[in-house]
């Protein structure tokens, strides 16, 4: 016998997925910038121009 074909994920609305999304913006720049606090503090010289 085959198997049923697996359930579609079930559709989420709009607001939660936006939400979603906001967290994983949150966390993902906040992750960014302690990595830049850790491997490079911020010296005069770091900036060129």
């Amino acid at each position: 016998m085959a198997k049923p074909p697996p359930a579609p994920p079930k559709p989420t609305g709009r607001p939660a997925r936006l939400a979603e999304a906001l967290r994983a913006n949150l966390k993902r720049r906040k992750a960014q910038a302690r990595n830049r606090a850790e491997t490079a503090p911020r010296s005069e010289g770091a900036k060129k121009g």
